[in-house]
């Protein structure tokens, strides 16, 4: 790859800086590119750009939106009483694909985790507070997955929500989420079958 020319190396060196792309991946798209139309490449240019400068945070679920409240929050249809906390946003996009949950989200902004420097500040906890304080949530979803910082992550919310928030009932999904896994990765399926069968904690 060091011989490549210098425009075509830098494109190569940022496409194999994302994730699941080595540099035989990168290389095959940065040369795809030379080979479509210029002007599609300045859409796919222009689609990068207004990612950053267009997209905001949600600011009743701390999810990704276009305009805020996000497209959930301002649904007046969605059940007040329910909250479901997600890690990442892509959990919000895993969880509506199923067309089964129909309340409503808090994106907690990651896991806790020890060995990456994660603790409870890097979180929306406020957030969650703030949520929890409105008085009409009745049940905390914690919609986590299976690993190490997932299981710490629901172990710190679900002792928050009992000492500050007795009143709301906390659960989980069913345990058919397979251990180790995020929840980003498990099968329709198998989470429909989780958010059913969700387990009081």
């Amino acid at each position: 790859m060091d011989n490549l020319p210098g425009p075509l190396k830098r494109v190569v060196d940022q496409f194999a800086s994302l994730p699941g792309l080595g540099p035989k991946s990168a290389l095959r798209i940065a040369l795809y590119l030379l080979e479509i139309p210029k002007e599609n490449v300045n859409i796919l240019g222009r689609a990068i750009i207004s990612l950053r400068e267009e997209l905001t945070i949600c600011e009743e679920c701390g999810g990704f939106t276009d305009h805020s409240p996000c497209n959930v929050c301002s649904d007046k249809t969605r059940d007040q009483s329910l909250l479901c906390v997600v890690p990442d946003w892509d959990g919000v996009m895993v969880l509506e694909r199923t067309r089964l949950y129909k309340g409503r989200y808090l994106v907690l902004g990651g896991l806790l985790s020890p060995i990456e420097g994660k603790n409870p500040s890097n979180l929306k906890i406020d957030l969650l507070k703030k949520i929890l304080s409105s008085g009409r949530v009745k049940e905390i979803i914690l919609a986590l997955g299976s690993t190490r910082d997932s299981e710490m992550t629901e172990s710190f919310l679900r002792d928050l929500v009992a000492r500050e928030f007795p009143q709301i009932q906390v659960t989980r999904l069913a345990q058919g989420i397979p251990v180790g896994s995020e929840l980003k990765y498990v099968d329709k399926e198998t989470l429909k079958q989780s958010l059913t069968f969700r387990q009081r904690l």
